[in-house]
C-alpha cells in the first residue's frame, strides 16, 4: 500500500524532529556523522516502504520514534541512533546482516543483530518468549547499549499499545513488567522505567489507573499549596548561602501509589507519601560533592525536625545501578512527613538518564575504579557464560539479579560485599565461591553463630562455617534470592536427581518384577498418585533418594486406589484448596469430579474446557481473573488479573493465555477460600464478637484462626469460605465497626 501525501508529511516531521533532537544532544559532531544517521534513514524507509502499523500510520514512524528517545531521553550516541533507525529492517524485510555490514560497519551490524528478534523453530520444552530475552540478553556480553535500544523500541511499543488487542496486551504488559521494568531500574533508566510501569498498568487495569490519576489531579490545588509553604524556608537559606540550585516536587507515580495502596490494602487518601522534594545543585570544584550534599542536607535539618531512621545515605555507597543522593525524611507543616532528596547535577542525570549518563562521566573522570554497575554487569555476562537447564530457568535465574535494592556486608577481613536486600547467609557463602555455598553449614555474624537460612542486615559481618560431608538440598533453593546460588544449588541437584532416577527407575523395576510386573504407564498411573508423586521423574527420583521404600509396593498392585487418587487431587491440583471439604470426610471419587469440573467459571464456547482455581492467588468470584491454558492437557488454570504468577507466565508463554474473556458464572453455591488480617486494640470479649460476626451474622464457615496479643495490640489472621468478592467485603465492613479493630484487610498472595 502506497503512502498518501498526509503520510509523507508525517514521516518528514518525524525526521526533522529526529534532526532536531540530534542537534541539541551534539550526537552529531562531523558531517559524516551525519551522512551515516541519513543513509540509515532512507535505508529504513525504502525497506519498510507502504508497510503500516496495525494503528495505522506508516512503520517507518516507529523507527524514528525509538532513535529520538535513544537521543533525547537516554543521550545515547550515533551508531545507536543508526542502529535504532535499522533495528526491524533484517527481521522484516530482504535485508541481511550481512547488508548491513557491507552498507554501514561491522559494529553497527552486530548491534541490529542483537536487536533482531529470534525467528525460528524452538524445542517444544522452550518457551519462545524466553528464548527471545536470552538472545537479547546475551548481547550484554558485547555491548549494553544494544539492551537500551531494546528497552526504548519497547518503551514506544507500550506507548503506541492502545491498537492492539487486549490478549496482545496481556501478553506484552507481562513481559514489560516481568523483565523490561527491572532491566530498566537496573540500568539507571528511572524515568523510563516509571513510564513503563504506569503504561502496563494503564492497560492492564485501565478502571484503577483513571480513578488515581482523577484523584492525583483533583488534589493538586491543595497539594501545591502545602509545597510552597514547606520549600519557602528552604529557598531562603538556599539563596542566603549562594547555592545555584533547582529545587521540585515529584509526585509519586500512578503505579507507584496503585502498589502501595494493595499492599497495604489502604484508599488513596491514606497514602500519605504522594509526592517528594528534590534539590538538584551545581557542584563547586571545592569541597567535594559528597560534603557539600551534607551541607545542604544540614540547612534543611535545621529547619524542620529529620525522621532518624528514614536517612538513606547514597552518596558514600552508590546503589548499584550508579544511583548517589541523600534522601531524608523531615517533619513538615502540620504535623505531616515529607521525603527531601539532595543531589547535584551530575547525580541528577546519572540518576534519569542512567547507563549513558554514567559513562560519559565515567570516562571524564581520571579514575577507572570498577564501580557498582561494573560489577553487576561482571555478574551478569558471568550468569550469562554458565550453563542452564532451560530457557525458562535462565530467564527466571537471571530475573533474580534485577533486584531493586541492595545491603552492603562485610567479609571477616572488612572486604564489601553487594548483596540484594532479603539475601541469606547462604546467598553469601555462595557470593564468595561457589564450593564455599555448596558446604556451607552456618556462620558468624557479628561473631555470633547463626543458621544459613538467616536473613543478612546491612553492616554485617560474616563468617561461613562450612563441612566436608555438607551439600546442596532442594529446599535450599527457598533460602536464597541471588542467580548466582540459584545457579549453583540447581546445577548440583540437577545432577544429584539424574543420578537417582536411573537408580530409583532400577530399583522401581527390580521390585516390580518380583511380582512378575512389568513397568509400563499403566502401572506408573497406579503408583505416582499412590505416593504423591505429579510425574514419573518425581517417583524415580524419590525411590532413588530413599524417600519412597516401596515396602508396600504388593499392596497398592492390587488395591483400588481411588482414595489415594482424590488425595493426590487435593493435595496437588490448582483450585483443590477452594473447595469446602473437610480433609477427613469420605467423598465419593465421581461425585468429586463432578464438582471439580463444575468450578464456576465459564466462558461462551459450546465445547467447555476444563477450569481450575490457581492456588497461588485463589481468585473468588467478583476478582478480574485471566486464564492459562495448559498446553499438555488443555486445562484452563484461573488467575487474578493482578498475579505475579500469571504475570511470569504470559511473559514466557504468551501463546497461552487465553484470549477470551473469562466470567464467573453464579449458577451454583461454591465456597472459595479467603484470608483476612485483623490488627487492633486487645480486649475482653475481642474474639466473641469476631466470630459472632461471622458465623452467626453472615453464616460463614471458618477453616482457622490465629490470634495473638501482645502489649495491648492484637493480630491475627482468618481463614474462611466465601461465597465472592461482595459477600467478602460485606463481611469485612462489619467487622471494621467492631471496637478497637484497626485494619482489616484480605491477603493476597500477589
Amino acid at each position: 500500500m502506497e503512502y498518501t501525501p498526509q503520510d509523507e508529511l508525517l514521516i518528514e516531521e518525524k525526521w526533522q524532529e529526529l534532526q532536531e533532537v540530534c542537534r541539541k544532544a551534539n550526537t552529531c559532531r562531523r558531517e559524516d556523522d551525519w551522512k551515516l544517521i541519513k543513509r540509515a534513514f532512507f535505508l529504513a524507509k525504502e525497506a519498510h516502504k507502504g508497510v503500516r502499523r496495525r494503528s495505522g500510520e506508516p512503520y517507518i514512524i516507529h523507527p524514528i520514534e525509538v532513535a529520538i528517545i535513544v537521543v533525547r531521553e537516554i543521550g545515547l550516541g550515533k551508531k545507536s541512533v543508526v542502529s535504532a533507525l535499522l533495528h526491524d529492517v533484517v527481521e522484516d524485510t530482504e535485508y541481511t546482516v550481512e547488508d548491513i555490514a557491507r552498507i554501514f560497519t561491522p559494529k553497527i551490524a552486530s548491534m541490529v543483530d542483537g536487536l533482531t528478534k529470534m525467528a525460528g523453530v524452538f524445542n517444544t520444552d522452550t518457551s519462545e518468549q524466553a528464548e527471545y530475552f536470552r538472545k537479547v540478553l546475551l548481547t550484554l556480553s558485547d555491548d549494553v547499549r544494544v539492551i537500551i535500544i531494546k528497552i526504548a523500541d519497547r518503551l514506544h511499543n507500550m506507548r503506541t499499545l492502545g491498537a492492539m488487542p487486549h490478549s496482545k496486551q496481556i501478553k506484552i504488559t507481562s513481559e514489560t513488567i516481568y523483565l523490561f521494568v527491572p532491566l530498566a531500574y537496573r540500568l539507571g533508566l528511572h524515568a523510563i522505567k516509571t513510564e513503563l510501569e504506569d503504561l502496563c498498568m494503564k492497560y492492564r487495569f485501565p478502571e484503577e489507573y483513571e480513578e488515581i490519576r482523577r484523584k492525583i489531579d483533583a488534589t493538586e490545588p491543595e497539594r501545591q499549596q502545602y509545597i510552597d509553604r514547606f520549600i519557602a524556608p528552604i529557598v531562603d537559606v538556599l539563596d542566603r548561602n549562594g547555592i545555584q540550585y533547582e529545587i521540585s516536587a515529584r509526585v509519586k507515580s500512578i503505579y507507584s501509589i496503585w502498589n502501595k495502596m494493595r499492599r497495604k490494602a489502604i484508599p488513596f487518601e491514606e497514602v500519605y507519601d504522594l509526592f517528594a522534594i528534590r534539590v538538584v545543585f551545581k557542584a563547586l570544584p571545592f569541597p567535594s560533592e559528597k560534603t557539600q550534599c551534607w551541607q545542604i542536607y544540614s540547612n534543611i535539618t535545621d529547619i524542620y525536625t529529620p525522621k532518624p531512621d528514614r536517612l538513606r545515605d547514597w552518596i558514600s555507597i552508590p546503589k548499584s545501578n550508579g544511583y548517589e543522593a541523600l534522601h531524608s525524611t523531615v517533619m513538615g507543616p502540620d504535623g505531616i512527613w515529607v521525603e527531601v532528596q539532595v543531589r547535584t547535577e551530575r547525580m541528577d542525570d546519572i540518576a534519569e538518564r542512567g547507563f549513558a549518563a554514567h559513562w560519559k562521566y565515567k570516562h571524564a573522570s581520571i579514575s577507572q575504579e570498577e564501580d557498582g554497575l561494573d560489577k553487576w554487569l561482571k555478574k551478569v555476562r558471568d550468569a550469562l557464560n554458565s550453563p542452564t537447564e532451560s530457557a525458562v530457568e535462565f530467564l527466571d535465574n537471571f530475573k533474580l539479579s534485577l533486584y531493586k535494592s541492595d545491603i552492603l556486608v562485610f567479609t571477616p577481613k572488612g572486604e564489601p560485599q553487594s548483596l540484594p536486600y532479603g539475601a541469606t547467609v547462604l546467598d553469601f557463602a555462595y557470593e564468595i565461591h561457589t564450593n564455599i555455598g555448596n558446604h556451607a553449614i552456618g556462620a558468624k555474624i557479628n561473631h555470633k553463630i547463626a543458621s544459613i537460612s538467616t536473613k543478612l542486615s546491612r553492616g554485617d559481618q560474616v563468617e561461613i562455617i562450612t563441612a566436608e560431608n555438607a551439600h546442596p538440598k532442594a529446599e535450599w533453593l527457598d533460602m536464597v534470592v541471588t542467580s548466582k546460588a540459584r545457579q549453583a544449588i540447581q546445577s548440583y541437584l540437577k545432577h544429584e536427581r539424574e543420578d537417582n532416577i536411573d537408580y530409583g527407575m532400577k530399583l522401581l523395576q527390580e521390585r516390580l518384577s518380583e511380582y512378575n510386573v512389568t513397568l509400563s504407564g499403566r502401572v506408573l498411573r497406579k503408583l505416582m498418585p499412590a505416593y504423591e508423586c505429579r510425574n514419573k521423574d518425581e517417583l524415580y527420583s524419590k525411590i532413588g533418594a530413599g524417600i519412597i521404600k516401596l515396602d508396600n509396593l504388593d499392596k497398592l498392585l492390587k488395591e483400588n486406589s481411588s482414595r489415594k487418587i482424590l488425595k493426590f487431587w487435593k493435595l496437588f491440583m490448582p483450585g483443590s484448596s477452594g473447595s469446602n471439604v473437610d480433609d477427613d470426610t469420605d467423598i465419593d471419587l465421581d461425585d468429586e469430579a463432578a464438582s471439580l469440573d463444575d468450578m464456576a467459571v465459564t466462558d461462551d464456547a459450546s465445547d467447555e474446557p476444563e477450569f481450575v482455581i490457581a492456588t497461588c492467588c485463589e481468585p473468588i468470584p467478583g476478582d478480574k481473573v485471566v486464564g492459562y491454558r495448559d498446553p499438555q492437557t488443555g486445562r484452563i488454570t484461573v488467575h487474578k488479573s493482578t498475579c505475579d504468577e500469571l504475570i511470569r507466565l504470559a511473559a514466557q508463554y504468551g501463546q497461552n493465555i487465553v484470549k477470551e474473556e473469562i466470567k464467573w458464572s453464579q449458577h451454583k453455591a461454591v465456597s472459595y477460600l479467603a484470608t483476612v488480617e485483623v490488627r487492633g486494640i486487645d480486649r475482653s470479649g475481642l474474639i466473641l464478637d469476631l466470630t459472632k460476626i461471622i458465623t452467626a451474622d453472615f453464616s460463614i464457615n471458618m477453616r482457622a484462626i490465629s490470634v495473638h496479643s501482645h502489649d495491648g495490640i492484637f493480630e491475627g489472621t482468618i481463614s474462611l469460605y466465601v461465597k465472592d468478592i461482595v459477600s467478602l467485603n460485606t463481611l469485612l465492613d462489619n467487622i471494621r465497626r467492631i471496637k478497637g479493630m484497626e485494619s482489616v484487610k484480605r491477603l493476597l498472595n500477589t
